[in-house]
């Protein structure tokens, strides 16, 4: 088989960085990423046989691990019957009986491809429930590449946002307002002003763009106050955080009730797979009920179904998200204390199985924190871990994930793998 050099040198001349998506090109960390051969687990090996212990999950979704038998068997049951129908078919109602069992807010749900379609359908549904034009979304907080989503904030609550990316239009960009997150005063600001011309605010409750940062006590409850107040659609983009942080995801654990909500990743079950939905008010408005209109030939395919409905049998069974929840805290735990002991300036969050690294003395809760924390020392690290055969997140800015498979003894040779790179 090629080694990972040779397929990045031929990647490189027909796809745009060599990669299919950004991050993965490692260019935040500079090197050459590594090709990934198999999966089994809480590992990834690349094509030279290289074993690494996982701790990006696919970005989120391998909350299990990776292949696990009871998917894989249900993907390859559902591939027997075909591929695609484009027809309704049993999962897929099987699937929204499934996920508004789980999760409360949802009394109604179309089941999308990705979560940047389920964001991008979300805001579209906002606007035409509302009949407003204007959006809030915050700083760091990511929810695909949709133009409305690629804007950066300005230099006050009400500045309106400039493109961060060629191809978005200046005239998409000033209708999205950016906010900072973790900052209820400033959020109160902005409603404060233009409140009744906002037709939703879409948020990611536990911010996994910028790091993992929760939420300080009290802010979503001071959106979702700020959003009633004012007729704004609240919506949360639960793709990382849905059925990760907590069965009824992070509006389960943090007891908020939003208007819509947003998923992708693990209701796939590794396949490509999004959904949104909530109210029935606003949800009827969608077409065909509704005059919004949102529509997508694999939307609800039978085997993306089949390897989701698997996946959310998995996380339903008895002490699955307190164990989740325990091995993340015994990583993130010992890593501090490792860098303790090595006089490494260095801190973590942690919500259930979703963790952020920080190289910084500081407890992170805001955007502005996150980017003033050490990346070289980062970059550094990331390189240090690779080489023992631990793979994080190549990037100082997005989150980590731990899953079921990981055991005590991976998480022990991630912290002794630390030790060594700490020292190094």
């Amino acid at each position: 088989m090629p080694s990972n050099h040779d397929l990045f040198e031929r990647a490189r001349r027909l796809m745009p960085g060599g990669v299919n998506s950004p991050v993965r090109a490692f260019k935040s960390v500079g090197g050459e990423p590594f090709f990934t051969d198999r999966a089994d687990g809480a590992y990834l090996w690349d094509v030279e046989g290289r074993r690494y212990i996982d701790y990006v999950g696919s970005w989120g979704p391998m909350v299990a691990g990776h292949n696990h038998p009871k998917v894989r068997a249900a993907v390859e049951n559902a591939a027997r019957a075909g591929l695609s129908f484009g027809t309704p078919c049993p999962a897929e109602v099987t699937m929204a009986e499934t996920i508004t069992r789980l999760v409360p807010s949802l009394e109604m749900v179309r089941m999308v491809n990705s979560g940047t379609e389920a964001t991008m359908a979300a805001i579209r549904v906002a606007r035409g429930h509302t009949g407003r034009e204007k959006i809030v979304k915050f700083e760091g907080c990511y929810h695909g590449h949709g133009d409305a989503f690629l804007v950066k904030a300005g230099s006050g609550a009400l500045t309106f946002g400039v493109p961060t990316s060629p191809g978005v239009p200046k005239a998409l960009a000033d209708l999205t307002l950016t906010l900072p997150y973790n900052d209820l005063d400033a959020a109160r600001e902005l409603f404060a002003k233009v409140g009744d011309e906002i037709a939703g605010l879409i948020i990611e409750p536990v911010a996994g763009n910028m790091n993992c940062i929760p939420p300080r006590a009290g802010y979503l409850q001071g959106l979702r106050e700020l959003c009633s107040r004012h007729g704004t659609v609240l919506i949360f983009d639960e793709v990382m955080t849905g059925f990760r942080v907590a069965l009824g995801g992070a509006q389960q654990l943090y007891g908020i009730t939003p208007d819509l909500s947003t998923f992708g990743k693990v209701i796939g079950g590794g396949m490509p797979v999004g959904a949104y939905g909530g109210r029935r008010e606003i949800m009827e408005k969608v077409a065909p009920s509704g005059p919004i209109y949102q529509a997508g030939t694999l939307s609800g395919n039978p085997v993306a179904m089949a390897a989701g409905l698997a996946m959310l049998e998995l996380i339903q069974a008895p002490g699955f998200y307190a164990e989740l929840e325990r091995k993340t805290h015994l990583l993130a735990d010992g890593l501090r204390a490792v860098a303790a002991d090595a006089g490494v300036p260095f801190s973590t969050n942690a919500v259930c199985g979703m963790f952020g690294l920080f190289f910084t003395a500081e407890k992170v809760e805001t955007y502005t924190q996150a980017t003033a924390c050490d990346v070289p020392a980062f970059n550094r690290f990331f390189h240090a871990m690779l080489e023992r055969g631990v793979y994080l997140a190549p990037s100082a800015f997005e989150a980590g994930f731990m899953s079921l498979a990981h055991s005590e003894q991976d998480i022990a040779d991630t912290l002794q793998a630390a030790r060594d790179a700490f020292r190094g």
